[in-house]
């Protein structure tokens, strides 16, 4: 018994290494390096919705979610908002109270009248339309402002014509922006969101929930999608049958000569 327990513990960190390993990749082009513990730039300036130039450290003060997009985004941007509406309506915490969410395009030609529409267009689908006024707004910016905070938060994009490569994802940072909790993908539960946000509210960092199904699903860029990586999951499960094949083969040895 105490054998196949550490069977199963070696497997298990092997699976975590390789997760980890995966969302570390200095070198990823498109995509998300996660920097949990670390801190947004407080002194980036957005644009808000008014027109009117705002330093990013005035308006956090309480966990926030960071929600990277461009308006015009003919792909991925759209689920994902449509994600954070639902989640919005979907979690008992009370948004502009409890939390806020910041919507920031990272396309620097994109101005304040899309992100009002925009804006309209969500408050016009959600139950709670008076906390998402004020709880939830949009901003632009300008390419060095928007490079200071996708840099900060492991944001990777790539444009790609008139439009932008990029992947799906939320970011949760505390009242002093430092960054929690990562929430990928474009469909979020309630409890997920909660718990980041209880998280956040004391200043603690967890891990991606949904990491090792990250690791399984790679982002198509044509597709606009994330999709099974089978080259990955088969290079994994060849590797954890190697590693099973060379432990039962030690532990036969040791019991051959004891």
């Amino acid at each position: 018994m105490r054998r196949l327990k550490a069977l199963f513990s070696t497997l298990f960190l092997l699976l975590i290494f390789f997760t980890s390993w995966a969302q570390s990749d200095p070198d990823l082009e498109i995509g998300i390096i996660e920097k949990l513990d670390q801190y947004i730039p407080m002194d980036a300036m957005l644009v808000d919705e008014h027109g009117d130039t705002v330093i990013i450290g005035d308006l956090i003060d309480k966990p926030t979610i960071l929600n990277f997009v461009y308006f015009r985004c003919p792909g991925i941007c759209s689920p994902l908002m449509d994600g954070l509406a639902d989640v919005i309506d979907g979690t008992d915490l009370e948004l502009g109270k409890d939390y806020q969410a910041l919507t920031i395009s990272f396309d620097s030609r994109e101005g304040t009248e899309l992100a009002i529409q925009k804006k309209k267009n969500y408050l016009n689908l959600m139950k709670k339309k008076e906390e998402a006024q004020e709880g939830w707004r949009f901003f632009t910016t300008d390419s060095a402002n928007v490079r200071a905070l996708t840099d900060a938060v492991g944001f990777r994009f790539k444009p790609t014509g008139n439009d932008f490569i990029h992947a799906a994802v939320l970011v949760i940072v505390d009242s002093e922006g430092k960054i929690t909790r990562y929430m990928n993908g474009i469909y979020f539960l309630p409890f997920e969101l909660k718990m980041s946000i209880l998280d956040a509210a004391q200043g603690k960092s967890g891990p991606t929930i949904n990491r090792v199904l990250q690791y399984c699903y790679s982002f198509d860029p044509e597709g606009q999608q994330y999709v099974l990586n089978v080259t990955k999951v088969a290079g994994t499960l060849i590797l954890f049958l190697g590693v099973i094949l060379f432990l039962v083969l030690i532990l036969v040895r040791k019991r051959k000569t004891t």
